[in-house]
């Protein structure tokens, strides 16, 4: 059966000399029965392609390439990289990417981009992530992916439990952020399932949660659109204390109460009170104005 249990892992990595390295945030899942519920919530068609990040000793990967899909996974860990060329040599639904999956702290590495961009889903496919993502890179790649010009279909994923919690966070409240706003006007998150440091090998110090993320169509999330408006909503967030009238002091004071009435906001705001919706009316709204700095 596809899938690896603790003892087959441990195993795996004993006969390269491998051990979990916490420096790439490395948190096996070894819960068979949560795999399958990743698997199943993707809905997982053999005519899509499937982006796996952090696939480790390739127990998710299996349960993928079981499901028909082709599989681009990208490993940063060189001895992962080998076991993983060595499981799947015969695998030709499956390509690896031996690669750090972000170029910066903040932004997607271009070759991945450009591997997975070449990837065309055949003929009622599309492509998708299904993943347990590592803890440090989850927020900047699924913000990333978003914004690419042909977006993912559908991203399924376990996270750290806080930053689940910043993507479903309601304006006033403290966990609501630029992630927030950014996530919800591009996307439906649902949570799937509340994940227990004891599925996880080594556990983690935190819970984690298993998101079903679809972003929406229309939405106008691609390329420099969203690549724009991720910007302008991280500027306002910079003085979330601040009024509003005070954050953009350099537009003319009736300018601005007009372009905020007409967005359903007012002078006296700040960032945090301001809806996702609002947050996009005023990004269209201020393509006549000048944004913030």
């Amino acid at each position: 059966m596809p899938g690896q249990t603790l003892s087959e892992i441990r195993a795996l990595l004993a006969t390269q000399g491998l051990a979990p390295r916490h420096r790439y945030g490395q948190n096996f899942l070894v819960d068979l029965n949560l795999m399958r519920k990743l698997v199943e919530k993707a809905e997982l068609r053999p005519a899509d392609v499937i982006l796996e990040v952090g696939p480790g000793t390739g127990s998710l990967t299996e349960l993928l390439l079981d499901a028909g899909p082709r599989v681009l996974a990208v490993e940063i860990d060189t001895g992962l990289q080998s076991l993983l060329r060595a499981r799947f040599a015969d695998s030709v639904r499956f390509t690896l990417v031996a690669a750090d999956t972000l170029a910066s702290k903040h932004r997607i590495n271009p070759e991945l981009i450009s591997r997975l961009q070449a990837l065309e889903p055949d003929n009622g496919g599309a492509r998708k992530l299904v993943a347990n993502l590592p803890y440090q890179i989850a927020t900047p790649l699924l913000l990333d992916l978003l914004a690419l010009d042909t977006p993912m279909e559908r991203m399924v994923c376990t996270i750290q439990r806080e930053v689940g919690e910043r993507i479903l966070a309601a304006p006033r409240s403290p966990d609501y952020g630029p992630v927030s706003v950014i996530m919800q006007t591009f996307a439906s998150v649902r949570v799937v399932a509340h994940l227990p440091p004891t599925v996880f090998w080594p556990a983690p110090k935190v819970d984690s949660v298993m998101l079903d993320i679809r972003p929406l169509r229309g939405s106008g999330a691609s390329g420099a659109e969203a690549a724009d408006f991720s910007r302008f909503v991280n500027a306002g967030f910079q003085q979330r204390r601040k009024m509003l009238r005070r954050i953009w002091m350099d537009v003319e004071p009736a300018a601005l109460e007009k372009t905020l009435t007409d967005c359903d906001a007012t002078p006296t705001q700040r960032p945090e009170e301001l809806s996702p919706e609002q947050w996009r009316r005023l990004h269209r709204a201020f393509s006549h104005l000048r944004p913030p700095a």
